[in-house]
């Protein structure tokens, strides 16, 4: 697959340039009306196929009422989103449309090319703060350049890797997949040689750096790295910072402590679970036990 992220039509072109011909809108108009189950799924793997044949530039397209330019090759979020929005993470973004508020404050770590991230502003309009982190560059870069083509959007891209602390982070890359990179090496021998040094920021530190004083929401999305970050900002951040919502990618066979049970002994509580995340909420005034001692998790 060709590797895009500096296409010269990024950096130039305004929303447009990448405008898809007669027939990959028609592609893409079909898998977009294809219902959920085995058989929409399967129909819309056959014509992605098509509609990625020879295909060597980005995309621009309108996703949930938003401005995107999109790179469906070594990306599976852009692929997926390109073609079938209607199934891209379609229970966890009901949930989180639920709890959207005219002043929300949102947090998208891990925010790939900024997904979510448009998809709230688009809820809430110029009124919300949202924040969208991201590390890599070349995914910066688009997600920098989404943002620009929805001037009416109010979201702070930050090109930072969570972690428990600040400085440096070695990030690990990928190849078959720009949107797996993470701070903990959990991937292929093939991806232990493609890795790159970012900055860092313990996520009490980038809250306090964009001068929050609350989260209603937040996404946490680092491909195996949620614990190192929870660990420490629950250890270190004041509860008025605590997010009271949050949407997190459910791996616990890649953590060191579990996530989930290290939130519920903080006063959060499963709302959902889907077969990639867990959407979490906490309620004001719920006492915080002893993460490891009554919850029996831990070391």
């Amino acid at each position: 697959m060709p590797a895009l992220s500096r296409d010269p039509g990024l950096r130039d072109g305004g929303f447009g340039t990448c405008r898809p011909g007669r027939f990959r809108r028609m592609v893409i108009a079909a898998t977009r009306q294809l219902p959920e189950g085995w058989t929409g799924r399967r129909l819309a793997l056959l014509l992605r196929r098509f509609g990625l044949a020879f295909l060597n530039h980005p995309l621009d397209v309108t996703v949930f009422g938003a401005a995107m330019r999109l790179h469906p090759f070594a990306n599976v979020c852009e692929r997926r989103v390109l073609f079938t929005p209607q199934f891209f993470d379609a229970e966890e973004r009901a949930l989180l449309a639920a709890h959207v508020c005219e002043d929300m404050v949102f947090v998208d770590i891990g925010a790939n090319v900024g997904i979510y991230s448009l998809f709230v502003a688009g809820l809430v309009g110029p009124g919300a703060r949202i924040v969208a982190v991201e590390p890599q560059p070349a995914l910066f870069d688009r997600l920098v350049h989404n943002i620009a083509f929805n001037p009416g959007f109010s979201i702070d891209a930050v090109p930072v890797a969570v972690t428990d602390r600040d400085g440096a982070a070695r990030l690990f890359l990928d190849p078959n997949n720009e949107g797996q990179a993470s701070i903990r090496f959990i991937m292929s021998s093939e991806a232990e040689t493609m890795q790159i040094n970012v900055p860092s920021r313990s996520l009490l530190s980038l809250l306090r750096a964009q001068g929050l004083s609350r989260v209603d929401a937040m996404k946490l999305d680092v491909t195996g790295a949620e614990d190192i970050i929870l660990a420490a900002f629950l250890r270190e951040a004041p509860q008025s910072l605590w997010p009271r919502v949050i949407i997190m990618e459910n791996t616990p066979q890649r953590w060191q402590e579990d996530c989930v049970e290290m939130l519920k002994a903080h006063g959060w509580r499963v709302v959902q679970e889907t077969r990639m995340n867990v959407f979490m909420e906490r309620e004001d005034g719920v006492p915080v036990m002893e993460f490891g001692a009554e919850s029996g998790v831990g070391g």
